[in-house]
């Protein structure tokens, strides 16, 4: 096995894109460290990104943050500034794993694990986050969503590697929130998770993004969810509606985690929870 530790994004690229064999990069390794521990890859080349300078910070202005792909989980919990503007992603991925954890799993690296249960990517996508891919072509901006196109695949290309993430800037009134269901202990994998991201105009609802996960191959936006609350000031019958978009919009496996029923209940359940704290976040009543 090969080690390489680039300076530089396009660096970075070029190592993957020249491997001909099984590449992999490394960026919290708190997937990637397990799996090859546990027999089920064996890497011909690891690119680890956390010497990459580009990737290390987190970068604010008028179009919103810039979040690079080696910034870990606590980094994200200590900028004031982000926890503010978007608390619901950041709370999705500080719920990535234990104390320890957070100190090297970045929001990327749970993106490109392809998960369909993982935290930060409803939180994502609800947000309308954007990602910054870099490959021997040049760069490219993806929505989030059209990352993942099924359990461990992505739409990244040989050579390509994801640089930051994009989270735009916040009108006024504006909230998001996620919320998760786990049978254990904090540490446990979503059974169901829900995020939600929306704007008021004097307290209706302008626009909204509603995001499930652990309840289809990837993770799902549901815009007949949005649909339903936004021109709403989230009274009773818009809240009935969108959990009724939600479970409507579940394609879950049954396993012993979970039924396909139980799943198909509780993604309504935690769409209209988090809605209602986004709500309130965004200055709602």
């Amino acid at each position: 096995m090969r080690y390489e530790s680039p300076t530089t994004s396009s660096e970075a690229a070029a190592y993957l894109a020249e491997e001909k064999g099984e590449a992999f990069v490394l960026a919290g390794g708190t997937d990637l460290l397990v799996r090859m521990k546990t027999g089920l890859i064996e890497p011909d080349l690891i690119v680890d990104i956390k010497r990459i300078p580009v990737m290390q910070t987190i970068e604010v202005n008028d179009d919103g943050f810039r979040i690079g792909a080696g910034v870990s989980g606590a980094e994200l919990g200590e900028n004031e500034a982000l926890v503010q503007a978007w608390p619901g992603v950041v709370e999705a991925t500080n719920l990535i794993g234990s104390d320890q954890i957070q100190g090297r799993c970045t929001m990327v690296g749970n993106l490109c694990n392809a998960s369909p249960a993982a935290d930060s990517v409803p939180a994502m996508i609800a947000a309308n986050a954007r990602a910054v891919v870099v490959g021997g072509s040049g760069q490219r901006i993806i929505p989030v969503e059209d990352v993942v196109t099924g359990p461990g695949q992505t739409t990244l290309a040989k050579g390509e590697v994801i640089e930051a993430i994009l989270l735009p800037s916040r009108p006024a009134e504006s909230g998001d929130a996620y919320l998760r269901f786990i049978p254990r202990t904090e540490m446990d994998i979503a059974v169901v998770s829900a995020g939600v991201s929306l704007t008021l105009e004097q307290g209706v609802i302008k626009s909204a993004r509603v995001a499930l996960g652990a309840v289809a191959p990837t993770v799902v936006l549901v815009p007949d969810a949005a649909t339903a609350i936004i021109g709403t000031r989230l009274e009773d019958d818009a809240l009935l509606n969108l959990a009724s978009a939600c479970s409507a919009a579940c394609n879950p496996i049954d396993d012993k985690r979970g039924t396909i029923e139980y799943r198909t209940k509780v993604a309504g359940v935690l769409g209209r929870r988090a809605a209602k704290i986004a709500y309130q976040r965004a200055g709602g009543a």
